[in-house]
């Protein structure tokens, strides 16, 4: 699932001297994207773009999608709410067809009653279009998701185009690359991450702004969750391929930007979607399938530049983080019935100034498991049928089967491998943060808070029924 997301903030003057508003965003989303930068210490790859952002940024290091999948995550990330509270259940194409609540008020509802411009370019992969609507839109809906996704020469003329046509009021722009999504299911002929396409090879067609830079397998950083195998190795260098396409679209983008007149005044927030597509990664609640790049670069907040944070932050915050940047008040409203929604999620702008003490993030579960056709899973099924080393971390039967309940205390086992939760030593920490998540599963009413002991029953009042079914 996928991608980066990246907000920009611009207060400066535009060619011609006529006054630029004084707030706008920019959110730029990688799809599926990682920790494949300079910017996080992958020396493997060649991110200058990213690189220089992150001078320019808080970089940081405790970052979280509050679900990992696209759909979803998108939904969460343009609402503020948790996709189990705005109704993306799923993925929202095709069979899927999962969308958001109809009277769910979504950051570009919000913003465009405050009579702020919005654009989307990219991939949208949310509905329906009345809770998602957009003034500028070219996306998949559209448009070839190839080409306002990848073709980094076509998404610079649209936000060249999108700038040009600016008037007076702020603007938010949304630029959701489809890199470094897998194509291998979809769209064979141009690899597995689509690292063929535009590059100038015979029917593969040609981005000119594109300058392919290629890996081979040796070179590559494979991470800890991910088999050290040479199927795994060729899937990343083309992952590899791919991110660099995107890097140089990023820096296309701050490039019209700054010609625009804008990018002095530049707010960035950096991110991606969910966790990368490989084994443990993306549609995994583990830290390798929620935790996110998370660069956010502030023209007001300079002093902090380069440095580093470990404060907790969501990507359910970047909605109140957008809406505090245009000092917009969220509004009183309820979804279903007379709860009033609130939002979770915090502003992060604290967090440009100086160190915060945040120490909690939230994720929840989706229907969304594709990896099965990947060259990666693929070679993992082969050599576990085969009796061969898999040079994974775990084996099939745990990556299938898991404790209904899992703590790891990540500072000691970074690798996640020792499941702390019935260690006595630790049940103090077990029963506080399950407390903390059955709040959060109360406050954002998620439907699946009783299971799978129970059900939730609230005609009358909402409380959980027993089962009695054993669990």
């Amino acid at each position: 699932m996928g991608p980066w997301a990246l907000a920009l903030l611009l207060g400066a003057l535009r060619t011609g001297g006529a006054p630029a508003p004084a707030r706008n965003v920019l959110l730029l989303l990688a799809d599926d994207g990682g920790f494949e930068s300079g910017a996080y210490n992958n020396s493997a790859i060649r991110t200058p773009n990213l690189d220089a952002l992150a001078r320019r940024s808080v970089i940081f290091q405790n970052a979280f999608t509050s679900v990992s999948s696209c759909s979803p995550s998108r939904a969460s990330i343009l609402t503020g709410l948790p996709q189990h509270q705005n109704g993306m259940y799923g993925l929202h194409q095709d069979v899927h067809h999962f969308n958001s609540f109809d009277s769910v008020r979504s950051l570009p509802r919000l913003l465009s009653h405050a009579h702020i411009r919005t654009g989307i370019i990219g991939k949208k992969h949310v509905g329906p279009e009345a809770v998602y609507p957009f003034d500028f839109a070219y996306t998949e809906e559209n448009s070839s998701v190839l080409q306002v996704g990848r073709n980094i020469t076509r998404i610079k003329a649209l936000v060249r185009q999108f700038l040009r046509s600016q008037d007076e009021r702020p603007f938010f722009l949304y630029v959701a690359f489809h890199d470094p999504h897998r194509c291998g299911h979809s769209q064979p002929q141009y690899g597995a991450f689509c690292e063929k396409f535009g590059n100038g090879e015979s029917g593969m067609g040609w981005i000119p702004d594109w300058k392919p830079q290629l890996y081979r397998p040796e070179q590559v950083q494979v991470p800890h969750f991910v088999p050290d195998t040479p199927a795994a190795r060729a899937d990343l260098a083309a992952q590899y391929t791919t991110i660099g396409r995107m890097d140089q679209g990023i820096g296309l983008v701050l490039e019209e930007l700054r010609r625009a007149g804008f990018l002095n005044s530049t707010l960035v927030i950096y991110t991606s979607d969910n966790g990368i597509p490989f084994p443990s990664g993306r549609t995994n609640l583990y830290r390798s399938g929620t935790a996110e790049p998370l660069l956010i670069s502030s023209p007001v907040h300079t002093t902090r530049w380069g440095q580093v944070s470990q404060a907790f932050a969501s990507l359910l915050d970047l909605t109140p983080t957008i809406l505090d940047w245009f000092s917009i008040p969220y509004p009183s409203y309820s979804i279903f019935g007379k709860k009033r929604v609130q939002l979770t999620g915090k502003s992060l702008l604290p967090a440009l100034e100086s160190e915060q003490p945040w120490a909690t993030a939230f994720s929840s579960q989706s229907h969304h498991e594709d990896f099965y056709v990947s060259p990666t899973f693929q070679d993992l099924l082969n050599r576990s049928r085969a009796g061969q080393p898999t040079h994974w971390n775990k084996t099939l039967p745990q990556y299938y089967y898991r404790d209904r309940w899992e703590l790891f205390d990540c500072s000691r086992d970074p690798t996640e491998s020792q499941n702390l939760a019935t260690d006595p030593r630790y049940a103090a920490v077990f029963q506080q943060l399950r407390t903390q998540l059955l709040k959060w599963q109360w406050d954002t009413g998620d439907p699946w808070v009783c299971a799978p002991d129970a059900v939730l029953e609230e005609k009358l009042s909402p409380q959980c029924r027993p089962l009695h079914n054993e669990l």
